[in-house]
Formats: C-alpha cells, structure tokens, sequence
C-alpha cells in the first residue's frame, strides 16, 4: 500500500496546480490507466461480496451486469466519447448546458450530488468497512464491540482513500488504481485456482472436473424468473442501467474526459471491457467452488449466509503470508470507488456550482489555484459527511442494497434519455429534458413507494418502460415547441481525435467473448453438458474475428505500403 501512494505521488507531483491538472490529470490519460482506473472504480467489496454470494446462493444470472457492461463500453468508444472529446467538457453537466441550458445542469448536478451524498459514497465506505470485518474480524482483534469496530475501520478507510483526492486529484487516483487494479487480477486468479485444489484435494483439473460435471445448475447465466437477474431483462432495462453508468455516470467516465486524445480513449475504454468479461471467473466461479466446498447456505455443515461465502472461502484456501496483500488489493479496490466519488462530487461543485455560480455574480476570471483550493475543501467536507451517514447503514443492513438499488433509478434513466436525446437531435428544447427528469422522479417514486403492491413488474424492466416514454415525451415536445436556432456541436482542438484503427475489430472481438461467455454458461454449454450446437457456435464466432482482423491487418499494410 505504501509503494503504491509513492508511485502515485510521484506520476502526481506538480501535476494538481491547475484546473485541468486537478480534476482531469491534465488531459493527458494513457490507455493502461484509463483501463485500469476504470476497473478499480467500477470493482470493490460489493462485487467480491454480492457476486460470489449470488452464485453460491443461486447461479451465474447474475453475471450479466458485469459482461453486457462491456457492450455499453463499445458504445461509450464510438458513439459518447468522440462526442465528450471533442467539446472538450470536463463534466457531463457542462455538456447538458451546452446541449440544452444551465437548468438542466443544475437538476442534473442536484441528482448526482444527491446520489453520491447520500447513498454511493456512503455505501462503499461502509460495505468496504463490511468486507474487512468479516474476513479479519476486527472486532475480536481489537477487542471492541462491533459497533465501534465499523465506525473505526469506516473512518481509517475513508481517511486514507481521501488522501488520494484531496491531495493527488484526478492523476493519482488513476496511478494507484492501475497498480491496484494488477494486485486485484493476481488475486482473482490464484483464488479459483487454489479453490479448485482445495475442492480437488490437491488437483486443480480435479476440482474443475467437479464444477464442470456435477450441480452444473450453478454455471447456467441464462437467468430464469425466479433469478436474481432474469435473461429477458438484458435486453431492457440493463441496456439502460449499463449506459448510463459507463456512458454518463461522472464518476465513471472522468478518466475518459481526461484522456491523452480519442485513441488513447478508446483503447482504455475498450480494455476496461475486456476485463469485465473476466469478472465471472474472477468474482463468480469462487461463489460456485464455495457451493461444492461448503453445501447449501442454512443446510447442515452450509453457511448462515451467502454473503459469507468468498470471505469463508479466502480463510480456507489463501496461505496466510498472503492474506497481507489480499487486505492491500481488497482496501485498494475500497479507497478507488471511494476517491474517484469523492473527486467526482468536487469536480461537480466547483465546475457545475460554484464556478457557475461566480461567473453570474460577475467574475470575469476565477483563478485555478483558488478553484483547486474550493476542490479540496469540497472533498473534504463530503468525506466528513460520509463518515457520519456510512456508519448509519448498519441500523438497516437488510434494506441497504435496496435503498441503493431504489435511489439509482431515481436518476439513471432521466440522466441516459436526455443525453442520448440531446446528442442526436437538434431542435429538442430544454423543456423536454426538464419536463423528462421531472416526470420521472415523480412516476418512478409513484411505482415504487406507492403503488409497489400493483406494479411487480421487474425494476429492470420498469427503467426500459419508462426510458421509452420519457425519450417519446421529448421527442413530441421537440416537433411542438422546437427551439428557435437547431443546437450546434462546437467541436474544440484541445486533442487530437483521430481514432484508433483497430478500435472495429477489437469492439467486434469484446462482442464476441460476450456472446461466447453466454453459450459457455447456459444449456448450450456447460449445463447438463456440452451441446452439439456448442462447438459449430464457438467456431463461428472465431471464423467471424478472423476474418475482421485479417481485413484491419490488409488495410493498415496498404497503408504501410502507400
């Protein structure tokens, strides 16, 4: 942990005195820390948690918001990003008062700063503060009630990730994730691995032989009713769900504002998508290992709890001179989420507020030192405010992912329908997006709190019902009351925006390790054994990558050659 806050210290240092160098690493991001921060802030204790506790308690359904997030990052390499780059915004709000006007920004702002306040942030810190309990049980270790022990571990973890974003800003949270990033990868391949042993005794090929061929219920994805994910809602509302938290969310895609040039961007972006089809086998196959090893959750000899599954299955099978480093990569994936929501909730303020906010008052200029100065005072209070409301989480443990669950579709739809609207329309006015955000607060809080005993349609499906209406409501806004002069995209030199060449041939392989990722885990793979489908279905796929790479590879020689 400490050679990583060097390194990041040191790619940091001198970098953090301007606005741009603060909040957006100076627009100068590589690929391999665009990829890397990106997994780290997308990847934390919830995941190595949830996810392996969803496949010992139910099967790989669950899966599916991990993969088919690597569909969204596609359409974050071609369609959001050139469009980000080019306008040189530094926050998706700055977009939306370019696109639409400064209203909208501001209820945009308000819904993200009420999220993050309020549910994200606070929920990180205190599943984080969870995940290191259970696996060290620090209660017994420093001999305190446990109360105290999640207020102590919540404040020592949040203190120190902050150091990171109030100090380092955009850069050193994009070091130190990358570094992290590859201690978090190590350990999500040796756990399987000796998992695999100790289910084996001894043989990896034996405890694979065991999870391929016996209880192969486990590996199906294909997600039934009754499922924690459902199959029919991948192509719904988790398009939705997945858009915008890899295509709008601020905290997600700031690294990618703050790319070196649209090249770099996509093949960050492309990368981190590659990764998320990992995930399976890195936060999932353990759960299902743990199932083999332990038996049903509240059976004889089963675990109380599915949620104790990856930490049970790390106290059995992790040598113990490892379990020092497992608490690094565990507290780094922690300190991640937790700084890059912390950077992302200042970088809003004083950009989308407070900035904003002088300028009306009439300040021709704001200084960037004053302005990085408000940045660190933001991040400070909202880390302050965090330790006070992330304790609070443990008097409702049982309703905690679903207040997170409920308030995130409070504002992704909204937030999703009217960039999606704005970048391809031109004469839809601000009144649509205001009226759309507006309606559906108001409906999503009806279907949820209200009417919740009528409406049991999956929540999932309800964001792809109401992302129909709300896109249909601005579109009919636009024919009725167009905007006066069509909205022009100003594009800004600030980078250069030639595209990465092989950004088609690697978006059609991601597709394809998705595609094939599903055959592997449902019927037609692994469940009661391989089909013959199966194999002419893998071959097609690989026929298909063939070809596209041969043709990318024959275009860039005639390039060569010319």
């Amino acid at each position: 942990m400490l050679l990583v806050a060097w390194v990041a210290y040191r790619k940091s240092r001198g970098e953090v005195a301007t606005r741009d160098g603060y909040f957006l690493a100076g627009r100068g991001l590589t690929a391999v820390f665009i990829a890397g921060s990106l997994l780290l802030t997308n990847l934390s204790a919830e995941q190595l948690i949830g996810l392996n506790g969803s496949a010992y308690g139910f099967n790989l359904s669950s899966m599916a918001w991990e993969v088919t997030a690597a569909v969204a990052t596609i359409c974050m390499a071609f369609i959001f990003l050139p469009r980000y780059l080019a306008g040189a915004f530094s926050t998706l709000p700055e977009f939306l008062n370019d696109r639409f006007d400064d209203d909208v920004r501001r209820l945009t702002v308000l819904l993200f700063m009420l999220g993050y306040g309020l549910v994200t942030i606070p929920s990180v810190l205190y599943s984080g503060s969870i995940a290191v309990l259970r696996l060290f049980d620090v209660p017994a270790l420093f001999d305190l009630p446990y109360s105290q022990a999640l207020t102590l571990t919540i404040v020592m973890i949040g203190s120190t990730g902050a150091l990171y974003a109030v100090f380092g800003g955009l850069k050193a949270i994009a070091v130190s994730d990358t570094l992290n990033g590859m201690g978090l990868l190590l350990i999500g391949l040796v756990v399987p691995l000796l998992g695999l042993s100790a289910l084996g005794n001894g043989s990896v090929g034996d405890g694979l032989h065991i999870v391929a061929n016996t209880h192969t219920e486990k590996l199906n994805a294909v997600g039934g009713p009754s499922d924690p994910t459902p199959f029919a809602t991948l192509f719904t509302g988790m398009i939705f769900a997945n858009l915008f938290y890899w295509c709008t969310n601020q905290y997600v895609i700031q690294r990618t504002l703050a790319a070196k040039n649209l090249a770099e961007g996509q093949k960050g972006v492309l990368f981190s998508g590659f990764f998320k089809v990992l995930v399976p086998f890195i936060m999932m196959i353990p759960g299902v290992i743990a199932f083999h090893l332990y038996g049903p959750a509240g059976s004889e000899g089963g675990l109380p709890s599915i949620d104790l599954a990856y930490p049970q299955l790390i106290r059995d099978v992790l040598p113990t001179y490892a379990m020092g480093f497992f608490l690094a990569v565990l507290l780094g994936a922690v300190f991640s989420s937790f700084n890059s929501l912390l950077n992302s909730a200042a970088t809003l303020f004083c950009l989308d507020i407070y900035l904003p906010l002088k300028q009306r008052q009439g300040a021709a200029v704001v200084d960037d030192k004053q302005l990085v100065k408000i940045a660190k005072r933001a991040s400070v209070v909202i880390a302050l405010f965090s330790f006070v409301v992330a304790p609070m989480l443990q008097f409702a443990p049982e309703g905690l992912w679903q207040i997170i669950r409920i308030f995130t579709g409070f504002y992704n739809i909204p937030v999703i329908a009217i960039v999606i609207v704005g970048l391809f329309t031109r004469r839809v006015p601000a009144l649509a997006a205001k009226l759309a955000i507006v309606f559906h607060v108001v409906a999503y809080g009806l279907l949820k709190f209200v009417f919740d005993d009528w409406v049991t349609i999956h929540f999932l499906h309800l964001y792809a019902i109401l992302f129909v209406i709300e896109v249909a409501m601005m579109l009919v806004i636009g024919q009725l009351y167009p905007r006066r002069q069509a909205w022009t995209f100003v594009r800004s030199d600030k980078i250069d925006l030639q595209r990465w060449r092989y950004a088609v041939p690697c978006a059609v392989t991601l597709a394809s390790s998705v595609v094939g990722l599903y055959l592997l885990f449902s019927p037609i793979g692994l469940v009661d054994g391989i089909s013959v489908a199966f194999w002419p279905l893998i071959l097609t796929l690989v026929g298909i990558n063939i070809l596209v790479w041969w043709n990318a590879a024959r275009q860039e020689f005639a390039l060569v050659k010319s």
